[in-house]
């Protein structure tokens, strides 16, 4: 396609562009009539170099009357269809959401919730420990983590802490109910599918207090639905990320919960309590490799710091202990890197924890830190996004395995800078990286499923391919572009000059590019719940 746009739409209010590759002018036509609403003239940007097209720029800022239009360019090329409006994402907040449902495990997801992608109870049988597989524990329930039947401690960790936030900066966006099998019971169905997690995280701890890294099948699955996925499963050993990811998430949930159910919210903080102990009485960095011939995720780290940082700020919330600030300024001391909220550089998550501060507990020095690394990080992503023709806040090197995920934790870098300086240029950041998110891009897809008229549709996701020609499920955030795929089929069909945007297939088994994650959905969750409290 020669015209890339936001393929779900644009709000009324802030910026709005789109993308050509052909033509000098163009025009915005009505859906229906064909009559024409608006029409310009392209700005020249030159050749991109991350996408290999000469990039023209339509820009339909002040165009703001609602409806549903279409571009044609005066080189004969029309666009997909797309809206204007008001809660432009308020449909997407919540299949984004509901995506978690459908990657519930250790229960039966039912035709009245789960539709057509229905299937029976899966991985109940008791985990046996990796080194002592005499010891056997019941560690069912919370999500797969992405397209395999695996279930992490510290990815989990990582989409609750989007969600989490996501809840506390913008609750009253979590009113409506998702149609999950807990809607209805009073808690807003954002919390009731992170309880969801939260309770298997809870099994995933040890009496002494630490939490094993993983549970997974010692080799990942065939592509058969779940419930028909019969391998054993193990505890793999604990580490000391996944403790201290496991702290300062639960330390996290006790102040979300604490007004919505006490009993829970105290429950999680002994857990925190519990797991910081341990982690503190083993300094030194634990984390133990696959063993040979083992391939599912290692989800490895090379420094807990960060992790141990993040839950030494979410302790002192929770509890308003200042026993806890000791720890929380020596081990930010050692930590570089600031504004990631991923699952293996989570050192941004003590800045949401400073944002969240209501009560001023934490130290007014660190939140002056976090503001100056946020603001400054932001420019150099403002940079970025100007030098590239799709306005997408990535450098030409930065096409790597779940690139949508940097994408998006980019925007969320703009949003909570924006929470703290209320500047319009943060605004119109974000509402850039969503555009390319969902189609404004070289490749020309909506990244997300069932969202635009060229929505990716064929991820590698097990129950999808398992059962076959079925509509896939709405809601889920692909990988993205990878100019580094290491999947066979990639490297045989992405020809070894092919520019990065464009290292693209919607092809199930083109895990480097389409595989679907739950820390690629959950921070859609913050980013949709931030643009519709903040419309105009």
């Amino acid at each position: 396609m020669a015209i890339q746009i936001n393929q779900v739409g644009y709000y009324p209010k802030g910026k709005k562009t789109a993308v050509f590759t052909a033509g000098t002018a163009y025009e915005l036509c009505e859906t229906g009539t064909d009559q024409v609403a608006w029409k310009g003239t392209l700005a020249d940007r030159g050749l991109d170099a991350a996408s290999g097209d000469q990039v023209r720029i339509a820009d339909f800022t002040d165009f703001d009357r609602e409806g549903s239009y279409y571009f044609k360019s005066d080189a004969g090329e029309v666009s997909c269809h797309f809206e204007i409006r008001r809660e432009l994402y308020r449909d997407l907040k919540k299949e984004v959401l509901k995506a978690f449902y459908y990657q519930r495990c250790g229960c039966g997801l039912s035709a009245r919730y789960a539709g057509e992608f229905a299937h029976a109870c899966c991985h109940t049988a008791p985990a046996a420990e990796l080194e002592h597989p005499e010891v056997k524990k019941d560690v069912s329930g919370g999500w797969h983590d992405a397209g395999d039947y695996g279930r992490y401690t510290t990815a989990a960790a990582t989409a609750l802490a989007h969600m989490l936030y996501a809840y506390l900066f913008f609750p009253q966006e979590w009113e409506e109910p998702v149609d999950i099998p807990e809607s209805g019971n009073g808690v807003a169905d954002l919390l009731n599918e992170c309880r969801y997690e939260l309770e298997w995280l809870f099994k995933m701890q040890k009496e002494d207090g630490s939490v094993y890294h993983k549970v997974t099948s010692f080799n990942h699955a065939n592509f058969v639905m779940p419930e028909e996925d019969k391998r054993d499963l193990y505890l793999f050993p604990v580490s000391t990320v996944a403790t201290a990811d496991f702290a300062a998430v639960m330390a996290l949930s006790a102040r979300v919960f604490e007004k919505i159910d006490a009993s829970f919210a105290g429950r999680a903080l002994q857990a925190a309590q519990k797991a910081w102990e341990w982690s503190e009485h083993h300094p030194d960095f634990l984390f133990v490799s696959n063993p040979k011939g083992c391939n599912t995720g290692e989800y490895d780290d090379t420094c807990d710091t960060d992790e141990r940082a993040w839950a030494a700020a979410e302790l002192l919330l929770a509890t308003g202990d200042q026993a806890y600030a000791q720890p929380l300024a020596k081990y930010l001391a050692g930590v570089s890197e600031l504004t990631v909220f991923g699952w293996s550089e989570m050192a941004g998550f003590v800045g949401l924890a400073v944002l969240s501060d209501t009560k001023q507990i934490l130290p007014e020095e660190t939140g002056k830190r976090f503001l100056h690394e946020f603001e400054a990080k932001c420019a150099d992503y403002e940079q970025l996004a100007d030098a590239c023709g799709y306005e997408v806040a990535l450098g030409e090197d930065e096409y790597t395995w779940g690139s949508n995920m940097t994408v998006a934790m980019r925007a969320m870098l703009f949003a909570v800078t924006d929470m703290r300086k209320g500047e319009e240029k943060y605004r119109n950041r974000i509402l850039s990286q969503m555009d390319y998110l969902l189609g404004k891009n070289a490749a020309g897809y909506s990244y997300v499923t069932g969202y635009g008229e060229h929505a990716f549709s064929h991820p590698h996701n097990r129950p999808t391919v398992a059962m076959g020609d079925k509509k896939v499920m709405k809601g889920f955030v692909s990988g993205g572009a990878n100019s580094h795929p290491c999947d066979e089929k990639a490297e045989w069909l992405i020809l070894p000059d092919t520019p990065p945007m464009k290292c693209y297939l919607d092809i199930w088994e083109c895990y480097s590019l389409n595989e679907i994650t739950i820390y690629w959905n959950s921070p859609l969750v913050f980013l949709t719940a931030y643009l519709e409290h903040t419309q105009e």
